[in-house]
């Protein structure tokens, strides 16, 4: 029995992704690209933010060839080419929504729980807001599954609630929607996230009137 049992524990550690601590040069990289990224995303002018991004995704790479093993940081870099592919627009944008859906990939690979699971956020809103086959990789099936799986990591985060409440409301489910958005609007704030914060919760706000409106 208790050779079965070490067979088992050496069997499942080996089944476990191995996760690399953050530098405290990786740490300052991630605090620059999460500010960096609000500041671009909710302060600077619509018609800036694509070039804005696509510096931003630079920084990252250097980040990532610096720490290539840091799950958090392909999380976010994938967050900053989806956030640049929603800026460009069109057609050309389907391989940066490609390239951010691999980075994702490559950090749940490395360690799911990173961020709280924020890549399986990600992950989900590309999948539902992609185009499906033959043009992209969308699929609104796989999008409601990988939210709730982001949602079984963290789920009083208010970046999963928020755009699980998006999802929902393209598919009508409105009353499921507010109470996303309610729990969206109760979630703690985020240290170093100030910027962020503020942005999503009145866009969670904005959202929550939309699906207010629809319950009347």
């Amino acid at each position: 029995m208790k050779a079965l049992s070490i067979l088992c524990l050496s069997a499942a550690l080996l089944a476990a992704p191995a996760t690399f601590a953050l530098s405290p040069a990786g740490e300052q990289d991630l605090a620059q690209l999460q500010t960096r990224w609000a500041e671009i995303n909710y302060q600077l002018p619509e018609a800036q933010r694509a070039a804005a991004f696509e510096k931003l995704a630079g920084q990252a790479d250097a980040a990532l060839q610096r720490e290539p093993q840091a799950a958090e940081l392909h999380v976010w870099r994938g967050i900053i080419l989806s956030t640049w592919a929603g800026a460009k627009g069109g057609l050309g944008a389907l391989g940066l929504a490609k390239d951010a859906k691999a980075s994702l990939e490559q950090s749940l690979e490395l360690d799911p729980q990173a961020l709280d699971g924020s890549a399986y956020t990600s992950l989900a809103t590309l999948y539902a807001q992609v185009p499906g086959w033959p043009i992209g990789f969308g699929d609104d099936d796989k999008a409601g599954a990988v939210f709730r799986q982001a949602l079984a990591i963290n789920p009083g985060g208010l970046d999963p609630n928020y755009f699980y409440a998006g999802y929902l409301m393209d598919h009508n489910r409105y009353a499921e929607a507010r109470d996303a958005l309610q729990r969206a609007l109760a979630a703690p704030d985020r240290p170093g996230r100030a910027i962020a914060d503020a942005g999503r919760r009145a866009e969670a706000q904005r959202l929550l009137e939309q699906a207010n409106a629809k319950l009347k």
